[in-house]
């Protein structure tokens, strides 16, 4: 659940970040890189699992995909959630920094 959670978050990422023009603005690379960093990174882990247990690594327990899954949604928020720190940090149209001196 893990990689297929992180490879759905890999794909989108990679399409949102074809289809913006202001890509390079939105700081979207970043966000590419972490989920496809995540998804070899499980991917790997896939394949020392299965050759670990073999065939029994395609039949987990419901118990253990519920908890993957968990896993898999935790690290999608939580690269979402460096990705705006790093996106606010920026702040690309200085609109926080307006706001700060301004109070407008």
């Amino acid at each position: 659940m893990t990689l297929l959670i992180a490879m759905i978050a890999s794909i989108v990422s990679t399409l949102i970040w074809y289809a913006r023009d202001d890509r390079r603005e939105l700081n979207l690379g970043l966000l590419c890189l972490m989920f496809w960093g995540a998804s070899i990174m499980w991917f790997t882990d896939a394949i020392y699992g299965y050759a670990e247990l073999g065939v029994d690594y395609f039949t987990p327990e419901a118990s253990d995909m519920l908890n993957d899954a968990y896993l898999g949604i935790s690290v999608v928020v939580l690269g979402l959630i460096i990705w705006l720190v790093t996106f606010l940090y920026k702040d690309p149209k200085g609109i926080i920094r307006k706001y700060l001196t301004t109070g407008k």
